[in-house]
């Protein structure tokens, strides 16, 4: 489908709607061109199983097409209903698996067309929903996940709530199609008419994360818009920073396109909050390009006319005047594993979960485990944005409970900090943009990195790796330490120079790199790193100091 053709689906989709209806009763098991586009609103994408093409082709049989569904979850929050449907229907109608996203939402796949409506529906009667996870409008709210009972966590999972619901498209279509009509608890149908989106909503996604000062386990600056509460000591919130034009993905060998971080843009007071983002969104929506869909993100609307710019329109679209950001702390990434207290006597559970992938692997049966946990604790669950799951508001007497179960079902919990640090989208074999292997890759390549570390001489300060299989970076291998990046089958770009907080860009350090040789090259830098560091210097920091003698 052209770019053009993009906007034009859109105009003509009666809100959304399209052929979708028509097509879902179709027994084709793929849908059209068109549906596609406007099924990302409606938190599905079409994808089929690229592994198996090669023998479809031999034996002239058709794609084998299914479909991803991806929920919108604010700030990560799972209630338990909600995750126990979303387990059962993985089961009957999926691929037997959940994955946890880098959004903190999650995603379903493996769906046949044929079960589709079965799904969603299923999903929006347990208070959950899928509606704009996908598609050119403001997409899954991120928020720090830690349950943490302190004003400002507290501050920041209100604000993701609210900006979430003040920015749910109106239009009726998902209600009607897939709710039959009905409403569901977590959204409500409102008129036709979109104030915040128009008839074509945005001109691309647009992504929104809060966090609290200090707290980047969002990476805040590659958002739209970045949100950080300020709360006085007496646990009043003063109001809001505001960040604007983050975003990481590009196009290989596309100069224009780029990776760029958000500015620093603006405070709020407390209750312009609303009115300031939703300004944000409108002036992105009427000045972002619609021409060309690489080109369309408020990254590049903001680096093409200004900062200043943005801000003036901003004003002139919110009516009144935006303040200065005020200062923060220095950006950090917390760590929690296993049991931590929330502060207000109770406790969470900080489970790792390499790549967000929940299944029942051989003797460790992750899936079946977090199904009996929260069917016998009736505990909600938080997805984090490192694609991790936190047990939450957990009483003391119900740990004992939880442990037993972990260990019955062999999920020992024990990820070094090479895992903990590490994220990856899923590539191939469902996504249609991948370019070489990310998730199925990543375990192996982590264990031969790890031995290279170790062989080095090095112990701590283990460094951050993301990996995608193509530049659109779910992943945000962007902002890695170690950022490896696909290029094409078992090619990879690798990139060095990240920090550990989370607030610089790396570059390239090596280039079209074989899946096999990239322990290899992250050696060198390893044995460069333990000779030639200084007291107390990050690997990244490093990189980005030697680099030049390094290539």
């Amino acid at each position: 489908m052209s770019k053009l053709d993009v906007e034009a689906v859109k105009r003509a989709s009666d809100g959304l709607r399209g052929s979708i209806p028509e097509e879902l009763a179709s027994p084709v098991d793929h849908f059209g061109e068109e549906s596609v586009a406007l099924l990302k609103f409606h938190g599905v994408y079409q994808q089929d199983d690229r592994d198996a093409r090669k023998t479809a082709r031999e034996t002239g049989a058709g794609r084998d097409f299914s479909c991803m569904i991806r929920t919108k979850s604010p700030g990560g929050y799972l209630p338990a209903d909600f995750y126990l449907a979303v387990d059962k229907l993985t089961d009957l109608y999926g691929n037997g698996s959940i994955r946890v996203t880098t959004r903190g939402a999650l995603q379903l796949h493996g769906v046949l067309k044929s079960n589709l409506h079965t799904v969603i529906h299923g999903i929006n009667e347990h208070l959950g929903s899928t509606l704009a996870a996908c598609g050119d409008i403001n997409r899954n709210v991120m928020a720090s996940p830690f349950p943490l009972s302190r004003p400002d966590y507290r501050a920041a999972r209100a604000a993701a709530f609210a900006i979430a619901d003040a920015l749910t498209p109106k239009t009726q279509a998902y209600y009607e199609i897939w709710q039959d009509g009905e409403l569901a608890h977590s959204t409500k149908a409102e008129a036709a008419d979109e104030p915040i989106y128009g008839a074509t909503y945005l001109p691309r996604k647009f992504k929104i994360a809060v966090t609290v000062p200090g707290d980047n386990s969002v990476d805040l600056y590659t958002n739209d818009v970045g949100v950080v509460p300020l709360v006085a000591q007496d646990g009043t919130i003063e109001g809001y920073n505001l960040t604007a034009g983050g975003g990481l993905g590009m196009t290989h060998g596309k100069h224009a396109t780029f990776a760029r971080l958000g500015d620093e843009f603006a405070f709020v007071p407390a209750d312009r909050l609303i009115p300031a983002v939703q300004a944000m969104v409108i002036v992105q929506r009427d000045h972002g390009d619609r021409t060309n869909r690489k080109h369309a993100r408020l990254k590049y609307t903001i680096a093409d006319r200004g900062i200043e710019w943005f801000r003036s329109a901003v004003e002139a679209q919110a009516g009144f005047t935006l303040g200065t950001w005020r200062p923060l702390p220095e950006w950090t990434i917390p760590a929690y594993q296993g049991w931590c207290a929330q502060g207000d006597g109770k406790w969470f559970y900080a489970l790792d979960i390499l790549s967000g992938r929940i299944a029942d692997r051989g003797t460790v049966k992750l899936k079946t485990a977090l199904r009996d946990i929260v069917a016998r604790t009736g505990r909600n669950l938080v997805a984090t944005p490192n694609q991790s799951l936190l047990i939450i508001d957990v009483d003391a007497t119900q740990r004992a409970t939880i442990d037993a179960i972990l260990i019955a079902n062999g999920v020992k919990n024990d990820a070094d900090e090479f895992e903990r640090k590490a994220l990856a989208c899923p590539a191939l074999p469902t996504c249609g943009l991948a370019l070489a292997e990310a998730e199925r890759f990543l375990p192996a390549l982590l264990g031969s990195i790890r031995q290279a570390w170790q062989a080095a001489g090095l112990r701590d300060g283990v460094p951050t790796i993301r990996m995608t299989g193509c530049p659109n970076s779910c992943a945000r291998p962007s902002l890695g330490e170690i950022g490896i990046v696909g290029v094409s089958l078992d090619t990879y770009h690798i990139y060095t120079g990240g920090n550990p907080g989370s607030t610089r860009l790396n570059t390239v350090y090596r280039e079209k790199v074989r899946g096999e040789e990239i322990t290899g090259v992250l050696s060198e830098l390893f044995r460069a790193y333990a000779a030639d560091r200084l007291p107390g210097e990050a690997f990244g920091d490093f990189c980005l100091r030697a680099q030049p003698a390094l290539v």
